[in-house]
């Protein structure tokens, strides 16, 4: 299957690419490219060229967000249906997301790099099924997502998330890691893993929200309600942090662009887009949530720009 292109956010960035690396060749895994004998000379040279890769495959990932118009769909933590998985991640590519985000599976990131040149992130709460996916291709890893247990009344305590993620990096010292900041905990108490979080290499927060909204108002109203609890997690956390923080969990093309207002990096979207059953209704929704973003990214631009004058 031939790989589509993941339509770019602005024009301005339409001349870059994102690496995607065979899978017994990513050096994320932190494993020698070569077993060929060679002389000291030469092995200097194959350390300094894999750290050249690791250091340009973490910029690709990071780009978007350190510009703050990074898009990542997620069809969902414990979604293995092949079919929808495959309807969200083209939507994704095809609506002008800059991520995908999908469950931790191999053959479900092999799915994915075929049908994108976004990269590909896997969401799991166990590091154990890190590695299989980063070497199927996956070039980002995201401990989270938590909504799917909330409903089996199973809690991530800081404690918890903290083991997590140092076993993560532990096993993937070079991997892009974004770890979620659960809603249950205060905000205050989310600042603090927040800030713990970014001592232990983090390289994007996560927030979330959503689930715990219960809105009272239909239409636009109702909207607004619902991303409330994650937008006030951004706005808290990006201002203590210097890490990238991604705004997730009850957003739409309405409250994205709040999300980047408040100071997040990028949004995360997934109910929105994988409830609907139509693939081309789902690169509608994509492609509007992306250019609410554009629209908000240029008005960003063009305020600092005006500021930077006066």
């Amino acid at each position: 299957m031939h790989s589509l292109t993941c339509t770019p956010l602005s024009s301005s960035s339409s001349s870059s690419h994102h690496t995607t690396l065979k899978p017994n060749l990513n050096p994320l895994l932190g494993s020698d490219a070569t077993s060929r004998p060679s002389s000291l000379p030469f092995k200097r040279r194959t350390c300094f060229t894999t750290r050249a890769i690791l250091s340009s495959t973490r910029d690709d990932v990071l780009k978007h967000f350190n510009e703050r118009r990074a898009l990542k769909i997620i069809s969902g933590l414990q979604n293995f249906n092949k079919d929808n998985v495959a309807s969200v991640v083209t939507a994704a590519d095809k609506g002008g997301a800059t991520h995908v985000d999908i469950a931790c599976d191999p053959e479900l990131v092999k799915l994915a790099i075929g049908l994108t040149s976004c990269p590909v992130c896997v969401s799991s709460v166990d590091p154990v099924t890190f590695p299989a996916a980063v070497e199927a291709g996956a070039l980002m890893v995201e401990i989270g997502n938590y909504d799917s247990f909330y409903e089996k009344g199973i809690i991530f305590t800081p404690e918890k998330i903290l083991g997590l993620t140092k076993e993560t990096r532990r096993m993937l010292p070079s991997i892009v890691l974004s770890v979620t900041v659960p809603h249950t905990l205060s905000l205050p108490d989310q600042v603090k893993l927040a800030e713990s979080l970014e001592l232990e290499g983090v390289d994007v927060i996560q927030t979330e929200g959503g689930k715990c909204s219960n809105p009272t108002k239909s239409g636009i109203m109702g909207l607004i309600e619902k991303a409330t609890p994650t937008l006030a997690a951004a706005y808290s956390i990006s201002r203590a942090v210097k890490i990238p923080v991604m705004c997730s969990s009850g957003l739409s093309a309405v409250t994205a662009p709040m999300a980047i207002t408040a100071g997040a990096a990028g949004v995360g979207v997934g109910s929105a887009v994988n409830r609907l059953n139509d693939v081309v209704a789902m690169i509608a929704e994509v492609r509007s949530i992306a250019n609410s973003l554009q629209t908000s990214f240029q008005t960003s631009t063009t305020y600092e720009v005006e500021t930077q004058r006066q």
